[in-house]
């Protein structure tokens, strides 16, 4: 097989190869672990190293010489409207356990293979009907026709704030249904939605580099264009096949409009309906708010669920013989803040007590927060500085 080894096509061909086995390695940790998001990750990875591919083989002699010239021509290897969805299911695949690709997903794929079928039809017309270059006669491999090119990258911006939108609403969820919530957030999601912004950016700064350079608009400057956008596809790769994200709480959420959010709830019969819009109300409580208020305050004092670090709303609605989405209204409603930031107050107050009872001369901060019902330094320290203003140890200072 014909590749021309040198600077250009050598390096790229190190992050190809490297996009491919990692693919690969990802599809095989799915397939192991069952987890959904890494057939995603995997897919996108190697979507990413189709999309390099062409430059690497331009470099290494392919354009120039049959038949691989049109392979080059008659082959997609940049699928742009294919990756804009493939990065909106992955993301749903890492905060919904419940995500599955029904048939009104798979619609998101109809532009990519409306693509696949629109180069199938020019290479039947080529080679079998007009037996020649008839669409190609221009020299000019269709993947890079501008009119692809501009789509591609809107549709691609536009799963990216999808995705953005979906995480944003995750966010809000978490703090309505889950007293850990800090620690659910997932800061993978924000770094490769981050990095997938910077490879989306690329364009955008090479135009803005070649109006001082114009030799980088030129066919090996616009090399280092795919340099980058292969490096940032391998730091996802690795950092994306390290993901440790597990998550259990399965829900339906709406991206557009703002719609409260359907938990799934396998055991009840019943539909668990969080608002998420509202975490707190303006309009004065009900009676039967009131009522709630008082059951969810004794109840959370005398057994002192704010001790399981664990703790969601579903299980203080158990306890209650009620539904989540009315506890959840309950407390948004009567306390006026959302459910982690309410369970936080009482794991606030007993450390505060704690330390009025000297327990941090027998006992380190971290072993008193454990004792409260905190589960990570980062959230304690977090919460209470968003409930006093001041550290831990400023507050011991203080006191």
């Amino acid at each position: 097989m014909l590749f021309q080894f040198g600077f250009y096509s050598s390096l790229l061909l190190i992050t190809f190869s490297q996009g491919i086995i990692y693919s690969i390695l990802l599809l095989k940790k799915a397939i192991l672990t069952e987890g959904k998001s890494n057939y995603w990750l995997s897919f996108f990875i190697f979507l990413c190293s189709l999309y390099i591919a062409p430059w690497m083989l331009g470099f290494a002699g392919w354009y120039d010489n049959q038949p691989y010239r049109d392979i080059l021509f008659y082959v997609p290897f940049q699928h742009l409207l294919l990756i804009g969805p493939v990065i909106y299911f992955y993301t749903q695949s890492l905060l919904n356990p419940s995500f599955q690709l029904t048939r009104k997903n798979f619609l998101h794929f109809i532009p990519g293979i409306g693509y696949l079928f629109y180069i199938l039809g020019l290479w039947i017309y080529d080679k079998f009907i007009v037996n020649d270059y008839y669409f190609y006669k221009d020299g000019l491999d269709k993947d890079f026709e501008s009119w692809y090119q501009n789509i591609g990258l809107i549709s691609m911006m536009i799963y990216f704030l999808v995705s953005i939108r979906y995480y944003n609403l995750y966010r809000k969820l978490m703090f309505q249904v889950v007293s850990y919530a800090d620690t659910v957030l997932f800061k993978w999601i924000k770094t490769y939605l981050y990095a997938f912004l910077i490879m989306l950016s690329l364009p955008l700064v090479l135009d803005i580099v070649s109006s001082f350079y114009p030799d980088i608009d030129s066919y090996t400057g616009t090399w280092w264009f795919f340099l980058f956008f292969s490096i940032i596809m391998y730091y996802i790769a690795i950092i994306g096949y390290s993901n440790p994200i597990v998550t259990k709480i399965p829900f339906e959420i709406s991206v557009f409009p703002n719609q409260p959010a359907l938990l799934l709830q396998p055991n009840q019969s019943e539909e668990v309906i969080i608002d998420i819009e509202h975490e707190t109300f303006t309009e004065q409580e009900s009676p039967e708010t009131k009522i709630w208020k008082n059951k969810i305050e004794t109840l959370i004092t005398g057994e002192k669920l704010y001790q399981n670090p664990e703790l969601t709303l579903t299980d203080l609605a158990k306890k209650l013989n009620t539904n989540a989405s009315v506890i959840s209204k309950a407390v948004n409603q009567g306390f006026r803040v959302n459910f982690n930031d309410f369970i936080n107050q009482y794991r606030i107050d007993a450390v505060k007590k704690a330390f009025e009872a000297g327990e941090h001369k027998k006992s380190t901060l971290l072993g008193i927060a454990f004792d409260c019902g905190f589960n990570s330094k980062a959230t304690f320290n977090r919460a209470f500085k968003k409930n006093t203003g001041l550290s831990p140890k400023e507050f011991l200072n203080k006191i």
